[in-house]
Order: structure tokens, then C-alpha cells, then sequence
């Protein structure tokens, strides 16, 4: 989610003192430029932690609970699918649960030293064991599963437990990778015949299948070489990176999205924020050492090839029909760097999606076209009137005043070509927006009701402080719809709580992310004097300072914003939100603030009885609910069979229900959409036809249709 821009100013005002519980002063480190000074370790978890406490906009008491805390969270990072550790080693470390608190105030580290000793033990010893495992063929028929959520399984009780743990997770991985050889065999053995068949004089003779035991020999092979990559990576980390994880575990436990950066992670945190990815414009992010897609930047090559949606978990990167590389466990850096390649290039991402099934997907690299990355608008011609939509990727700002674009500004420009195209009623879409600049979300309401407050912002002290529209203009007063979904966020979630509090138009989709917070980024070297220059640089620290609040005194935060109206929808209900996160914030409420609702107010209870009504008796609402409920439940079945034959089976379910969706899509109504330019040129027909043609597909923005003729 899109963080709210401040300076270090304000940020080093909330920390007076800073520097004066710090334990000790270390200008003479004896640390060699190779090695992680000994000091290093107390002032940086020192500062991180007591600048959490300070200027944390809610901050835990640093106590045995927050002791437990950090214990769990760390070593759940640390060893997250309990491949390495074993039971006794979790008995030593036990002794650590509720003294990390004392370890910070004492400037100690014991419980990272011996968690670091113990995981370094414990993979040299797994690393003899894969090995081992892999070089024997796996057979699939017996009867046995392997469980795919680590969190339902304890640690190994011992070496040999472990040694069968592993030799199901490398089996169930060459069954994977051997089911997916299979199908690649098939589809070129199909694309021969056809070629046979349609040129019977051209027909040469084909290369001869491989055998089963040959492509389970070639399967191996694959996972072998996997491994001996991901464990050359482990050994490359060293103190600091173990020191940079039990930091960020220590800031993640006062919420999400506290963080920790060390310097080299800061730099791709800074790439990540520019939302500009040239190559696929997936935006990534790590959980529990999976590789998460966490946003498509609209325009991207991603955004255009349709497939690869928020929430996937990529597996493995393949340049184009080259052998792909598994990027589980991988660091960040190097999977982004598999990934990413010139533009007119093939890369082929294997993910895993919300319901478990598997999928490649290939796309070809490109650069963003930025102008989809905007508000765009249309026109929709139903049933005789004129309506409007506006969709909405993201609050983009000029924050730099370097005579950029702002949202609120090409909002008001879109919305003054639907009202010259004579729209009387507006479909405002915040889908898959994740936020952005505060501001703007606040211009933004403005624009649709008269000036008051749109949103509280409360610090840690003091009262809340209101954020108003100042421009009593009201530039479109007719009957609105905001649609929403589980991955609208942040600044989407502001301008829907407000629309909602004012009464101002009917919220309709899925409940919102739950994001309602407000972070700051500080160089933690700025905040250190001379005494310390040896131990720098020591990295960033991205805390939460505020919270938003609605002008009814709801938090957005934890429970997000329930719609008016609740639609069907595949994405909202496989999706994870802030409540599914480690240590999320609770949500709470403040006073409200004074503000007088819209005077016409939509009639809500009718909308919503007619809407109902209306998706009750929809075919294809009724087969989404349903495919959405298999799906759902495929999903809470984390144990695997390891027989090839009914690991086949439930793939082939997955990818039959997949179709389902594919073409419940293609046999919904059209909707008659076209574009808001008046006469667009050439150059923009392309673009223009990208952004209308999954409009016309829509069920839910049909929906919102219906309920905008309801309410006119």
C-alpha cells in the first residue's frame, strides 16, 4: 500500500532524547570492514526498537508478550516451512521466549546468536540429505500425502522424522515438476499430429517420447538443481543478514507495516515505490518465503496480458521455452532479476493461484504505457440512457511538484467530458486500487459533495485532525456507484468510507483490504552522532505514526469498508487482508466528526433488496458462486496426495473450474461501452480498446448499471 509522504523533520520531532537510551557509546568497534561489529547488534535493534516505542502511533509495551512475539514471528522467517530445526533445538530456544524483552533492554543478543547457531547446523546437515534423496527415482502410486501448510505440522521430532519429511517435500516437488513435463510432452505431440495431418507431404517423423522413468529422471534433475541453488544462496548469508531479519521480525511485531530496511534492502523498497517496472510490471513481495504477487501496475505487460493476478505465488521464472528456475526461498533481488529482461521478451511464470491450482503464464516483456496507468473514462449506453464510468488504478500524485499529474485533477477532467456527453448516472471503480496520496482521496470526494471533512488523522497524541475538501464546488451531484473490492486499500478505502458516510452514493463489491495507517521512513544514520560512525550505515526504519479514521469515527483499519452492496466476486473472496496478516492494528473509533449527510440520499435498503433479488436469479452469478465456493474449499485442503494419478485428477478439476470462470465471463451480456475521447486518434485506438473490451465482460459493473437505472 502507498505510504504518506512526510519529512524527517517531523518524524525526528516525535523522538526527543533519542540517542540517551542508547546502551553505550561503541566510537572504539575493533569490527573489521569484513566482519559485523559485536556493537552493531545493540545499537541497531536499541534504536530500532526504542524508536518504535516512542513514535509507534499504537506501541506495545516491551514486555514478556512482546517477548513472544518476536520469538514466534522470527522463527517462523527463520525457518517458515520447518524443514531445518528440530524439536530439541525449539526446546533449547524456548528458554528465549519471554526474556527477549530483557535481551533489548540489556543490549544482549543470545537468542540470536543460538537460533543462528542452530539453523546453520541444521542446514549444513539437510544439505548432505537432499542430495542423498535425489539421486534415487521416486515412485507415485503408494498411498501417502504431503501436507502443504507448514503451520499445521509441528517440527520434526528428530533426524529421522526430518529425513521423511524431506523426502515427501522432494517427491511431491518431482511430482510437480513430472506432471508438468507430461503435459508439456502432450501438447507437442498434439501440435504434431495437427501439423501431420494438415500437411501430409511436409510430415517428418517426430522425436520419440520420453518414457515415464525418463521424465522423472529429467524431474529430479530439475529439483536437484534447485536446491543446489538455493542452498549456495543460504550459505551466502552471513551475520548482518541474520541480524537485518531479527530486526525487521522485532518492527513487524508492532504491525504489518513496520519494517526494518537494511541499506541494500532500502534501495529495492525505493524501486518497488516508483511503480514503474519495465519488463513485466509485476510489483513482488516476500511471505513466509514465497514470492507473492503484490500489485500489476496498470499499462504494465502483466496489466495487458490479463492472467497473472494480485495474490499469485510465483513458483518458477522461465526465459521464454528455456528451463525454469524455482524461486521459492530465493532472495528477493535475484527472483526480480529472473524476471525482469528486455523488452520483446518471453518470460514464463509458473504460479500458484488463491485455489491452489497451477498455471504458466507467459508474457512478453514491455514498457509501461503510462497513460493507462491514469483515470480513464467511457460511456455505457443502456436501455436508452447515458452512463458513466471512471476507472481509477491508483491516488498518483506529484509529490515533487515537477508539473506532474494528480488523480484528483484527471478525475475532475473525466468527469467534465461524462457530463458533456450527457452521462446521468457515474460508475466510480477503486478495484485493485491500493492507494496513494491522501490528498488527492480528499480533492477526490470533494468533487462529488460539497466541502466538510473527509477523513480524520489521529497521531499517538493529541486530538484527531480533519482533512477537508476546501472547495465547496460540487462538480457531479447525480446518482453515483463506487465499486470495491478485497484490494482496494488505503486511500480507495478514505474516499469510500467517506462517499458511504456522507450518503453521498452507494459503495458495491467485496469488503475492503483494511489498511487504515499511515507510515514515515527515517535514516536511522541521522539519527546517530559521530560516536557512531563506525557501526553506519545501519539502514531505514518505516513506522506507523497515524492512524485514519472516518469522518463517523470508524477506523478503515482491520475491518476495511463492508459495501452497501455485496456482489460476487472470485478475486475479493480468495483474497487475503490486513486481518490475515502477523499482528494487524485493531480496528477502533474515535468522535466523529461534524458533517451533515447528503440530502438526497440514495434509497439503500431498496437498491440492495432489488440487487439481491437481481444476482439471486442471474445464471451466471449463481455459477460464479458456486465455482467461487470449490475453489474456496480447494483451498483449505493444504494436504496433497503423493500419487501422480490423483495429483493429475485434482489439477485437471482445478484447471476445468478455471474454464468455467473463463467462460461464465464470455457468456455474460455485452454492455454496449465506448470510449470518452470524442474523436481519439490513431495512435490511441490500441489503448482505448484494451481499456474497454473486459468492460463490456463485467458482471459486476453490469450490476452497478442496474443499480444506477434502480436509483434514476
Amino acid at each position: 500500500m502507498a505510504l504518506f509522504r512526510s519529512s524527517l523533520g517531523l518524524f525526528s520531532a516525535v523522538l526527543p532524547g533519542f540517542l540517551l537510551f542508547l546502551p553505550g557509546s561503541f566510537a572504539s568497534s575493533s569490527g573489521t570492514p569484513d566482519d559485523l561489529p559485536p556493537q552493531k547488534k545493540e545499537v541497531l535493534v536499541g534504536i530500532v526498537t526504542q524508536g518504535l516505542t516512542m513514535a509507534h502511533v499504537q506501541p506495545e509495551q516491551i514486555n514478556d508478550e512482546f517477548s513472544r512475539r518476536v520469538f514466534t514471528l522470527y522463527l517462523k522467517r527463520l525457518d517458515g516451512g520447518k524443514r531445518f530445526l528440530l524439536q530439541p533445538d525449539i526446546a533449547q530456544l524456548k528458554r528465549f521466549e519471554t526474556t527477549i524483552d530483557d535481551e533489548v533492554k540489556q543490549g544482549k543478543h543470545g537468542f540470536l546468536d543460538l537460533s543462528t547457531q542452530l539453523i546453520n547446523q541444521r542446514q549444513q546437515e539437510v544439505q548432505v540429505l537432499y542430495r542423498e534423496l535425489l539421486a534415487q527415482p521416486f515412485e507415485f502410486t503408494a498411498a501417502e500425502t504431503f501436507e502443504t501448510e507448514p503451520d499445521k505440522l509441528p517440527y520434526a521430532a528428530d533426524a529421522a522424522a526430518r529425513r521423511d519429511r524431506w523426502r515427501r517435500l522432494l517427491k511431491y516437488q518431482t511430482m510437480q515438476r513430472l506432471s508438468e513435463l507430461m503435459d508439456t510432452q502432450n501438447r507437442q505431440q498434439t501440435k504434431s499430429l495437427a501439423s501431420a495431418k494438415a500437411k501430409p507431404s511436409d510430415a517428418t517423423l517426430s522425436t520419440a517420447p520420453r518414457t515415464p522413468a525418463q521424465l522423472e529422471a529429467d524431474a529430479r534433475k530439475q529439483v536437484l538443481k534447485y536446491y543446489d541453488e538455493w542452498f549456495s544462496d543460504l550459505r551466502q548469508e552471513d551475520e548482518a543478514d541474520r541480524l537485518s531479519g531479527y530486526t525487521n521480525a522485532i518492527a513487524n511485531t508492532f504491525d504489518p507495516h513496520s519494517e526494518y530496511f537494511a541499506p541494500k534492502d532500502k534501495t529495492n523498497f525505493d524501486l518497488a515505490l516508483t511503480g514503474r517496472l519495465e519488463g513485466t510490471g509485476a510489483q513482488l513481495s516476500e511471505k513466509d518465503g514465497q514470492i507473492v504477487v503484490a500489485a500489476i501496475v496498470a499499462g504494465s505487460a502483466s496489466y495487458r496480458q490479463g492472467e497473472l493476478k494480485v495474490g499469485d505465488i510465483i513458483q518458477r521464472v522461465a526465459q521464454g521455452a528455456g528451463e525454469p528456475v524455482a524461486v521459492e526461498g530465493l532472495r528477493m533481488d535475484k527472483v526480480v532479476q529472473l524476471i525482469r529482461g528486455p523488452k520483446g521478451s518471453e518470460v514464463r511464470l509458473t504460479v500458484k493461484k488463491p485455489d491452489a491450482s497451477i498455471k504458466v503464464i507467459s508474457i512478453i516483456r514491455d514498457v509501461v504505457v503510462i497513460e493507462e496507468t491514469y483515470a480513464q473514462s467511457a460511456v455505457i449506453n443502456d436501455k436508452g440512457k447515458k452512463l458513466g464510468y471512471i476507472m481509477l488504478p491508483s491516488f498518483y500524485a506529484d509529490f515533487n511538484n515537477n508539473g506532474g499529474r494528480n488523480s484528483a485533477q484527471d478525475v475532475s477532467n473525466e468527469l467534465e467530458k461524462l457530463k458533456q456527453a450527457g452521462v446521468q448516472g457515474v460508475v466510480l471503480d477503486l478495484r485493485f486500487n491500493g492507494g496513494g496520496s491522501l490528498p488527492d482521496a480528499t480533492r477526490m470526494a470533494g468533487l462529488f459533495m460539497a466541502s466538510g471533512p473527509m477523513v480524520q488523522v489521529k497521531s499517538r497524541q493529541g486530538e484527531a485532525s480533519l482533512l477537508k475538501d476546501p472547495d465547496p464546488k460540487v462538480q457531479y451531484d447525480g446518482p453515483l456507484v463506487v465499486l470495491v473490492n478485497r484490494y482496494s486499500a488505503s486511500a480507495s478505502e478514505i474516499l469510500a468510507g467517506a462517499i458511504q458516510d456522507y450518503k453521498r452514493g452507494v459503495i458495491m463489491g467485496n469488503t475492503t483490504y483494511g489498511k487504515g495507517t499511515v507510515q514515515r521512513v527515517v535514516e536511522l544514520d541521522d539519527m546517530l552522532n559521530a560516536d557512531f560512525n563506525k557501526l553506519k550505515p545501519l539502514g531505514s526504519l518505516k513506522l506507523t505514526v497515524q492512524k485514519y479514521y472516518r469522518v463517523n469515527g470508524s477506523s478503515t483499519q482491520f475491518k476495511g469498508v463492508t459495501p452497501d452492496i455485496m456482489v460476487p466476486d472470485a478475486y475479493s473472496t480468495l483474497a487475503d487482508g490486513e486481518q490475515d496478516t502477523d499482528f494487524p492494528l485493531p480496528w477502533d473509533e474515535i468522535a466523529p466528526a461534524p458533517y451533515q449527510p447528503w440530502a438526497a440520499a440514495p434509497p439503500m435498503a431498496r437498491l440492495a433488496g432489488a440487487s439481491q433479488q437481481r444476482v439471486g436469479a442471474n445464471p451466471s452469478f449463481k455459477l460464479l458462486t458456486e465455482t467461487v465456493q470449490t475453489m474456496a474449499q480447494r483451498r483449505k485442503n493444504t494436504q496433497v496426495s503423493l500419487s501422480l494419478a490423483d495429483y493429475r485428477a485434482e489439477q485437471q478439476k482445478a484447471q476445468a473450474t478455471n474454464e468455467k470462470l473463463k467462460q461464465l465471463q464470455q457468456q455474460a451480456p455485452t454492455l454496449a461501452v465506448t470510449s470518452s475521447i470524442q474523436a481519439p486518434v490513431a495512435a490511441d485506438s490500441s489503448r482505448i480498446n484494451r481499456f474497454l473490451k473486459p468492460l463490456r465482460k463485467d458482471l459486476t459493473l453490469q450490476e452497478a448499471v442496474a443499480v444506477l437505472h434502480d436509483e434514476m
